[in-house]
């Protein structure tokens, strides 16, 4: 049996690859099982689980170890080398740890730093251009922390070169991450976002979270949890000039104080940790994903390219619109438009349509693509259908009982 990491690991690389290739996957998976895990791996354009022994260094092949502090923002800490802030655990995460040093040997702008911390990149190793952007982990807590998964635009020239920030916490705001851009005339303060919170009052810091975005050429789509909460496009900027459509490298970071978290004071108990899960980025064989091709060789679509939720999904005429541009979310869902795949009402009769909906995080949005050609929802334990075995443009796609069918085979990618 696998562990439920190592089955979720196995899943959304599965899915991912499916999205990515042209036809089957493998030949050997029967229906209900995930697509060849081989031919899977190999479609995740950036992966990093963080397997080893515990205290080792990151993966020198994927991250670089910044080292210095950071005065434009008046932040408190130094980041250092090696693996005296960023280690492994042994337990599949990467751990980013802030320390109140004293007595320090290390030099910041405001004289001697209080406290250490570690910042990783993927500069000269690994650069992004679209598709979705993923890390999970769970934040530190605490006055003055400032947890950041980001990308800068390359080369460096900020801010005209652009940065995407995927999640920001500060210690003040436990419930509350932040999704900005920020480009020429938009940055700092005046960067473009929003912000999510957790209900209930309960704290980020209290269990790890998924933090993505979905970037297209021509927008960004932020989530947390498979939860959408903001979209930008062009249309945000004011006129101002759109600057995402270039590579980007990742970068992981713990920082201590600055003009946005304010310093740490008595209540802030060092020391800090953010644990990082994955780190992944997976993207479709188009910059905005890859079409599902069924029936007469007719293509899953989004009905008028529709954004409301319960908008139907359809086989139609393949025409490349973005309503038929679907990707791997990196957690078992298939998304379009910056929502996903659904089946209505989370039913699992046979008959049950699926349409377009928020990302949730239910079981009624995840799907299992198999090398029998099969677009399965586990919890059904039923097929991506069309009613009917009817190929007319504009024919409802539904839920039924796995059969084999030409009606329930589909090419993706």
């Amino acid at each position: 049996m696998f562990s439920p990491r190592t089955r979720r690991r196995w899943l959304i690389a599965a899915l991912s690859a499916a999205l990515v290739a042209s036809g089957a996957v493998g030949t050997t998976a029967q229906a209900g099982q995930p697509a060849d895990v081989t031919a899977a791996a190999a479609a995740v354009t950036f992966s990093d689980t963080f397997d080893g022994p515990a205290g080792a260094a990151v993966d020198s092949s994927k991250w670089q170890v910044e080292t210095g502090d950071n005065e434009n923002n008046h932040e408190r800490q130094y980041y250092t080398s090696g693996n005296r802030n960023a280690a492994l655990d042994g337990q599949g995460h990467l751990v980013i740890t802030a320390r109140k040093e004293n007595p320090s040997n290390y030099q910041c702008w405001y004289g001697t730093c209080q406290y250490t911390s570690a910042r990783l990149n993927t500069a000269g190793k690994f650069t992004a251009q679209y598709g979705h952007v993923e890390a999970r982990m769970k934040v530190p807590r605490g006055q003055g922390m400032w947890p950041a998964f980001w990308m800068l635009g390359t080369p460096v020239n900020w801010p005209d070169s652009g940065e995407i920030d995927i999640m920001e916490n500060v210690g003040f705001e436990p419930s509350t991450v932040h999704g900005t851009i920020h480009g020429p005339g938009y940055y700092g303060s005046g960067g473009i976002g929003a912000g999510y919170t957790l209900p209930g009052g309960q704290s980020f810091a209290d269990a790890f979270h998924t933090f993505a975005v979905d970037w297209a050429p021509d927008s960004i789509t932020w989530s947390v949890d498979g939860n959408v909460y903001q979209r930008r496009t062009p249309a945000d900027l004011g006129g101002k000039q759109w600057v995402f459509n270039k590579p980007f490298f990742l970068i992981l970071n713990l920082a201590v104080g600055g003009y946005w978290p304010g310093d740490p004071d008595g209540s802030t108990v060092f020391p800090q940790q953010l644990v990082v899960d994955h780190v992944s980025v997976t993207t479709g064989d188009a910059p905005a994903g890859g079409a599902i091709r069924g029936l007469a060789g007719k293509c899953a679509d989004v009905a008028g390219a529709g954004t409301a939720n319960g908008t139907p999904v359809q086989l139609y005429d393949c025409n490349g619109t973005s309503a038929q541009r679907w990707s791997a979310g990196g957690d078992g869902t298939i998304r379009a438009l910056g929502k996903c795949l659904d089946v209505a009402s989370g039913g699992t009769a046979d008959g049950t349509p699926v349409q377009l909906w928020d990302c949730n995080g239910t079981a009624a949005q995840q799907w299992v693509v198999t090398g029998a050609r099969d677009i399965v929802n586990p919890q059904a334990d039923k097929c991506l259908d069309v009613t009917g075995n009817n190929s007319a443009n504009g024919t409802r796609l539904q839920i039924w009982t796995c059969s084999g069918g030409a009606n329930q085979k589909w090419t993706v990618g």
